[in-house]
């Protein structure tokens, strides 16, 4: 049995656990991380990225069957799925590579195993050689989650599939039930649907994509099904009936529940944090639903053990991760370390269209008890949109009538999740309405939509 000694030992290695050992490694810190799979974890393997390898192709196959309107011609437009899946997968390992390479860059020790915590201060890894005994003051806990199984709708690989199958499908649906709408139910719909696939899409609540302002989720709605997806709200899948190649869904709907037939099913009901067999209990850590309980500095409690990423809970996003994993790997630096603040973080969709947000939507401003000003602006008023072919979108901004601070800001469009990132700074900057509105947007640019959006909350709007 071997026992090394470190600094820090980071337990799991996505983009919350890989980014806390290259920050502590870079504040002089020996550095240990542990990982049971892939390097980069499932965002970069079987998630995030992958995904956006997936729907790029999508993207480019409705691009082509749109060539006409550009003044080109493109002839027998047709996929390989094997082809697609192929070169997401090198994607996924191009970055997983890449991971690796900064963990010697960094001179971190790499431990591959099956991570448990038997005492304070120790991490005891089982390797393929042994176990291997950690010791560390301070433990990153970093195992994210996985996706959450409901009773009779488990995934089966072949009739019923989780993300992972969806990434790796053995054969392309016709007929696909995509149960929930949030980001991974709405994108692999988008997928499917753009590549042929009859698509229904089943959500609880009483609209998709809930967690985004309640316009943006009637934006979508209408979109997704002007290119055919079939979209139930206030809707509930009760069980799965199997049988050789096709699935009924007994689904409830206004009081009635009807069946209808498919022959895939994806499961996309949320996540649940990978907090078993860690030993957590024992070290009187606090979980609640499957994920541990943390202060604003991702302390659980218990000395010299913090929790970051998708085991902390909301928002469950790579970027609040890797955040975390610096602001820990700061404050066991003893350098100034910023909470990451849920508010400030953008949350993004990679649909067509695509949809992004950060801070409150209308309702939740209203709630909070603001006064609040809101403009629009649509893709139809930008002389870019127009001409990239994508005038279908728009962007919302929500101000604080009183100061002028951006409490929130929703878009739904071509590239807005690039776009949200200059609200994200904004708010970070803690701009008002005045700054915004100042401000030169270069002409042509999506951005300008941005700049209107600001103008159209104060009866300033040009471009409509």
């Amino acid at each position: 049995m071997a026992q090394q000694s470190f600094d820090v030992v980071v337990i799991g290695a996505g983009p919350g656990g890989y980014v806390a050992a290259i920050r502590a490694a870079q504040n002089g810190l020996k550095v240990a991380i542990v990982e049971r799979e892939h390097m980069g974890g499932i965002c970069l393997n079987w998630g995030c990225i992958p995904t956006k390898a997936m729907l790029r192709s999508s993207e480019i196959f409705h691009l082509m069957h749109r060539a006409k309107e550009f003044g080109l011609s493109a002839e027998g437009v047709g996929y390989d799925l094997g082809a697609v899946v192929k070169r997401s997968r090198n994607v996924a390992k191009q970055l997983s590579s890449g991971v690796s390479h900064l963990m010697k860059k960094n001179k971190i020790t790499v431990v591959m195993g099956e991570a448990t915590i038997p005492a304070q201060g120790k991490v005891s890894v089982k390797t393929d050689k042994g176990t291997e005994d950690l010791m560390a003051k301070n433990i990153i806990l970093a195992t994210g989650a996985r996706a959450r199984e409901l009773p009779g709708l488990e995934a089966d690989g072949d009739l019923v599939w989780t993300y992972k199958h969806a990434l790796q499908p053995a054969r392309m649906p016709k007929k696909l039930l995509v149960i929930g709408s949030g980001a991974i139910g709405i994108e692999f719909a988008s997928f499917y649907n753009t590549l042929g696939a009859e698509t229904t899409v089943v959500e609880v609540m009483d609209r998709i994509l809930p967690v985004e302002d309640a316009e943006i989720s009637a934006f979508a709605k209408k979109s997704f099904t002007k290119q055919g997806m079939k979209i139930m709200e206030k809707a509930m899948v009760k069980k799965l009936d199997r049988a050789k190649g096709k699935v009924t869904a007994h689904i409830e709907a206004g009081g009635k529940v009807e069946q209808h037939e498919f022959d895939t099913v994806i499961s996309a009901v949320g996540i649940v944090g990978n907090v078993e067999g860690l030993g957590l209990e024992g070290l009187g850590v606090k979980v609640d639903r499957t994920h541990v309980i943390t202060d604003e500095f991702c302390r659980t409690g218990v000395d010299g053990l913090y929790a970051i990423g998708d085991i902390a809970g909301a928002p469950w996003l790579a970027h609040k991760a890797s955040h975390e994993g610096v602001m820990v790997a700061d404050l066991i630096a003893g350098k100034h370390a910023h909470p990451v603040k849920p508010e400030s973080i953008a949350g993004c969709t990679y649909c067509q269209p695509q949809v992004a947000s950060v801070g409150h939507t209308e309702a939740q401003a209203k709630e909070a008890g603001y006064d609040i000003k809101v403009g629009r602006f649509p893709f139809i008023g930008n002389g870019k949109a127009i001409a990239l072919g994508e005038a279908e979108g728009m962007i919302k901004t929500v101000f604080d009538a009183k100061t002028g601070e951006l409490l929130g800001a929703h878009m739904i469009g071509a590239e807005v999740t690039e776009l949200i990132q200059g609200y994200v700074v904004g708010r970070q900057l803690e701009t008002t309405e005045e700054d915004l509105m100042n401000t030169v947007f270069p002409h042509p640019t999506l951005s300008e939509m941005m700049h209107e959006s600001v103008l159209d909350a104060y009866d300033r709007v040009i471009h409509i």
